[in-house]
């Protein structure tokens, strides 16, 4: 009912403005309709203000001098009072709109179901180990700066990410190894709040978040690559690469992760994350250590 509603009143303030950009007729009528509104208020301020003075006969004169003043301000004034009234109104209403369909995905907090049951028993039953680290040299190429700048910086310790997190993340790379073909590599998984402000600090092309508004600085999700020949493959320009997320994606999906490269204003096609409702809405001040995290 909320999405048919906003979805309704952002379809009206679209129209609106198109006929009052493309059509003269709707701006002559929507002008005069303003004009009698303003008249209509005007009259009624009038009507106030001598309301008020024959009220108020009986006060003494500063009192009646200084109401009367305001009084006869706002009737002189009604023209901008009546025009803030409707930015104070449009804006917030606006600005709901926009948060409701454009913002970032990240701050979705829907829990998503593990779509296979035989992946989820086999979640219940191996631990799957981390693979062995790579040579840092393989992190500090060209092609993986410009994808994931400061990568040479970045976490890649397993044990900093939330268990359960781990476990689906390595069974994503045991998938797509084994039954696509694809070696994959962890670029980063636990973020620090400082390393994520640095971060945001260079742009939205990197990210458009802060700190605590990442389920990174909570050992919940990581930015992964693919290996090939010994080198690091993360250009989404390499059409195999290209392929290898989009299986990813899928892979991730099945194992309840979300993954960035689904999302409408910044695709991050390496990057997957398990949402929790309620991790994200706590401040650096608010979060406490729970069991199963890492801050």
């Amino acid at each position: 009912m909320k999405t048919i509603l906003l979805l309704g009143v952002y379809f009206v303030l679209v129209t609106t403005a198109l006929a009052l950009v493309f059509l003269p007729g709707a701006r002559a009528v929507a002008f005069a309709s303003w004009r009698r509104g303003a008249d209509r208020l005007s009259g009624w301020l009038s009507s106030a203000q001598q309301a008020g003075q024959q009220s108020l006969s009986h006060a003494g004169g500063g009192g009646r001098q200084a109401l009367g003043s305001m009084a006869g301000w706002m009737v002189r004034q009604y023209r901008v009072l009546l025009a803030a009234l409707a930015v104070l109104v449009l804006l917030p209403l606006a600005a709901m709109v926009w948060r409701h369909w454009y913002q970032i995905e990240t701050f979705d907090h829907t829990d998503v179901r593990i779509q296979d049951e035989r992946i989820a028993s086999l979640l219940a039953g191996e631990r799957l180990v981390p693979p062995a680290p790579l040579p840092p040299e393989v992190f500090t190429t060209r092609e993986v700066e410009l994808v994931r700048p400061m990568a040479r910086f970045a976490s890649r310790d397993w044990d900093l990410l939330d268990p359960d997190f781990a476990q689906r993340l390595l069974m994503v790379y045991r998938i797509m190894r084994e039954q696509h073909g694809y070696e994959m590599v962890l670029i980063e998984g636990y973020r620090s709040p400082q390393r994520q402000e640095q971060l945001a600090a260079l742009g939205g092309h990197v990210t458009k978040v802060g700190a605590f508004r990442s389920y990174h600085q909570f050992g919940l999700a990581a930015d992964s690559a693919f290996l090939r020949y010994g080198k690091v493959v993360i250009s989404e320009k390499d059409t195999w690469a290209m392929r290898g997320y989009e299986l990813y994606g899928e892979v991730a999906a099945s194992l309840g992760l979300t993954w960035g490269g689904g999302w409408k204003n910044l695709k991050d096609l390496g990057h997957v994350e398990m949402r929790r409702p309620g991790v994200l809405r706590r401040s650096s001040d608010e979060a406490t250590p729970a069991a199963g995290y890492v801050y």
